[in-house]
């Protein structure tokens, strides 16, 4: 009999790539799927007849265990989240019911509907945010810095209090930024290699960011989710810090994105500080060690080829929309 999985957050970058390999792997997957006027579905493209969405909601106990019963699953991945770190400014009490909360909620549930289940909880860098260390482990003690990075560290660490407190089979994976042509064309990686498609083609002229001097680990999303499925293979639940072990700034990432579409970034960047963040995270950079000796896990794309592709699928879906 296949495995069954349920992955909260399916319709997002890692939960499309995550459920494709979950399908090649021969799993029954579901995915949660919260009602809205509008139900954007894009990314997960051609798999769409091959997984079973159920209507639930983070924020809706009992609709969280109505999805359990319903799929039967052996593994849930909790991917589902307020990701965006800006918008847990303005939205920190959001933030903080679906991102913390909702958490609770999903093993409340598990705990309820059927204790063997597996869970992997979707913990963040975010949370080391004014770093006690470098590079960071699992071991490195937290200073979240933004609503986004609190309510994170409390979903982790209720992880943590449910494994030890009931026995679940519930982990944590740390991942360090990773981005794909997938990523939400609100976050750095995917505004900066939008707008470079953008201004090839004559559409846009300036790109305004903020902080150019931060540090990022940033790596290929489809290589994140592969760890996720093997964290969740082992006999015994443990936390993982996922990551390339190497950090490249803001600034790095605009120069090889420009470069890609053989522009000059001085001629069209302009540093806005409104968008700087209240409470900056300057410097991110893992240590997957120990993801590399258990899970034997590691980083297929390197930072060059990732801002590569990233550009050139942008700058191929640009031309699609302009002939179109």
């Amino acid at each position: 009999m296949a495995k069954r999985a349920l992955i909260t957050g399916i319709t997002g970058q890692d939960g499309s790539y995550l459920a494709e390999l979950l399908l090649e792997k021969g799993y029954d997957v579901y995915g949660l799927l919260r009602r809205s006027s509008t139900t954007r579905l894009e990314r997960l493209g051609s798999i769409q007849d091959f997984i079973t969405l159920l209507s639930g909601d983070l924020l809706d106990s009992r609709s969280l265990q109505h999805v359990l019963e319903v799929s039967q699953a052996d593994e849930v991945y909790n991917l589902a989240a307020q990701s965006f770190v800006p918008e847990s400014w303005t939205q920190p009490l959001l933030t903080g019911e679906v991102t913390a909360l909702g958490v609770t909620r999903m093993l409340d549930a598990i705990h309820a509907v059927n204790p063997k289940i597996r869970f992997y909880q979707a913990s963040t860098s975010e949370m080391f945010g004014k770093v006690q260390a470098v590079p960071q482990s699992e071991s490195t003690p937290f200073y979240p810095r933004s609503p986004y990075g609190v309510s994170k560290l409390y979903g982790h660490w209720i992880t943590v209090n449910y494994r030890e407190s009931y026995g679940l089979y519930a982990c944590s994976g740390i991942l360090f930024n990773h981005e794909s042509p997938r990523r939400g064309l609100e976050f750095v990686t995917r505004k900066v290699t939008r707008a470079v498609a953008r201004i090839q083609a004559g559409l846009q002229r300036e790109l305004r960011l903020g902080n150019l001097d931060a540090q990022r680990d940033w790596g290929y999303a489809p290589d994140y989710v592969e760890a996720m499925w093997r964290m969740l293979q082992l006999d015994a639940p443990q936390d993982f810090v996922i990551a390339t072990g190497e950090t490249h700034s803001v600034q790095a990432f605009v120069e090889r994105a420009f470069a890609a579409a053989h522009l000059d970034w001085h001629d069209h960047v302009v540093v806005d500080p409104t968008l700087v963040r209240p409470a900056e995270v300057d410097l991110l950079v893992g240590d997957p060690t120990r993801a590399r000796q258990i899970l034997e896990w590691q980083p297929s794309v390197n930072f060059e080829a990732l801002v590569d592709l990233m550009v050139k699928a942008d700058i191929e879906q640009v031309n699609r929309l302009c002939e179109s």
